[in-house]
């Protein structure tokens, strides 16, 4: 099945590439669950995940509450991209490129309480964000920068430097900033070249620079410098200063203006109300959460924003967990088994989220919104599962109980917990693709390859996203 998903996938693709602009150098995410990869663990944050988390395409647990790829992952790859690095994952030192993911497990729109499960709210992700950008910018262009080195240097008797710029930027790490083509240096009162003294930064108090770096700058810095000795300090630094490995960290300064800026926030803050809110207060409340996403998005688009991609939350009367609280009695299931009250807020905030965007749009005038309607895909995917080549709907694949939920919320997917006095453990389906739900809360990488499928055939988009499709033709799957 996942195989004829994946026919289905490339032949969409190859559909409409004659009319598709590919030219999307970086991706920014903002979400909870349905796009974490790997956020929120690790950043610390609730218990480790388990196997079988991951096994179907990591062959281990991956940071993604998923037994494989998320939604956002096939996306990435129908980019021609590779999957997008979490935040907190500093681990491997990994590359951020192509673009960063803040998406975080539990998060929500509106800010965290003392009861959230995750702590970066939108606005955090947001801030999150700008201190990436931030740091990934932090450089001094040539102008600025020779100035304040003319005031610092030559009244020390110092020589000129000449500054080339990099075209990649890398954030906490030395050296920062434009590339020194020819060094710097200062001489004491006894002309001895002394190596303290050979550091461009420790002068000018801006860059860090270890010369052995513009050792090919040899020729020319004895020339400036007029010494016929020089001596190096062998100074052990990771970096290109020519830019040759600043390419694999973070985004050129040009990529958060020419980015997507992903969006798929919002289902924490209806989902989680129901448990202290009635359904008139949950209603209530959407131009409140709204009102702060509408804030979040403005605050990116002053600093730059202009391609944006916004889906709308799922159906989540139709999630096992949500089913297993609050559908035990039966009046108030629909004939798919789904929660009539919580899929009826999920209804007026996509049709409120709808409206937002297309006020955006008129406001952003130079910007391009597109609005996907996720909740229509999956709504449709769980009402006629089998159909598209699924056995169950809404039981989880990785769970405890049994049917017909197979799902406990005192046990999580791999845990294993002394329940009613026995040992139990949280196991997982013999065939995860025939289930739609994972692990009560989240989609299988099957059920969200079928959804990343029906995004790209741009049918459930608005506008249309056939001219200003931003997704290539290599699949890697």
């Amino acid at each position: 099945m996942a195989a004829h998903l994946a026919a289905v996938f490339l032949f969409l693709l190859l559909s409409v590439a004659s009319a598709v602009d590919f030219n999307i150098p970086a991706v920014f995410n903002f979400g909870d669950s349905n796009s974490d990869t790997g956020d929120l663990i690790a950043a610390g944050i609730g218990d480790p995940l388990l196997p079988p988390n991951g096994q179907t395409y990591f062959s281990r647990p991956a940071g993604r509450f998923c037994d494989g790829r998320l939604i956002i992952d096939f996306l990435m790859e129908a980019m021609d991209m590779p999957l997008l690095n979490a935040y907190f994952n500093s681990l491997g030192a990994p590359s951020f490129q192509k673009g960063c993911n803040f998406a975080a497990a539990g998060s929500a729109i509106l800010p965290a309480t003392a009861a959230s499960v995750s702590p970066f709210s939108f606005a955090i992700q947001i801030a999150q964000f700008f201190h990436l950008k931030n740091e990934a910018l932090h450089m001094l262009g040539k102008e600025r920068l020779v100035s304040r080195m003319i005031s610092k240097i030559y009244q020390n008797k110092g020589y000129g430097v000449i500054f080339s710029e990099v075209s990649c930027e890398i954030p906490n790490a030395t050296p920062i900033g434009d590339a020194c083509t020819v060094a710097t240096t200062q001489l004491d009162a006894s002309n001895e070249f002394m190596w303290k003294q050979l550091y461009c930064p420790r002068a000018l108090d801006i860059l860090f620079l270890s010369l052995w770096v513009v050792r090919d700058c040899l020729s020319i810095f004895k020339m400036v410098l007029q010494f016929s000795l020089i001596i190096w300090k062998n100074k052990n630094c990771n970096f290109d200063l020519t830019g040759q490995k600043f390419k694999k960290y973070v985004p050129h300064k040009n990529y958060f203006s020419q980015g997507l800026y992903m969006f798929d926030i919002g289902q924490n803050d209806l989902a989680g109300a129901f448990y202290s809110k009635t359904e008139d207060q949950i209603l209530a409340s959407i131009p409140t959460i709204l009102s702060e996403f509408e804030s979040g998005l403005k605050k990116l688009y002053d600093q730059g924003a202009r391609r944006f991609w916004i889906h709308n939350t799922g159906p989540l009367g139709c999630l096992t967990q949500n089913i297993a609280r609050f559908g035990k009695d039966p009046s108030k299931l629909d004939e798919t088994g789904c929660l009539r009250s919580h899929n009826r807020v999920a209804k007026l905030f996509n049709l409120q989220l709808h409206a937002l965007c297309t006020k955006l749009q008129g406001l952003f005038e130079d910007a391009s919104l597109t609005y996907v309607d996720v909740f229509s895909i999956k709504l449709n995917l769980i009402a006629n599962y089998s159909k598209y080549g699924f056995e169950n709907s809404i039981a989880a694949c990785c769970g405890y109980g049994g049917p017909p939920l197979n799902y406990d919320s005192r046990i999580s997917c791999g845990q294993t917990k002394v329940l009613n006095g026995f040992s139990q453990t949280a196991k997982a389906c013999d065939d995860a693709t025939a289930y739609i739900i994972w692990d009560g809360i989240h989609y299988s990488e099957a059920a969200n390859l079928h959804v990343a499928s029906q995004i790209l055939t741009g049918k459930y988009s608005d506008p249309p996203f056939a001219e200003k499709m931003p997704f290539a033709l290599k699949l890697r799957f």
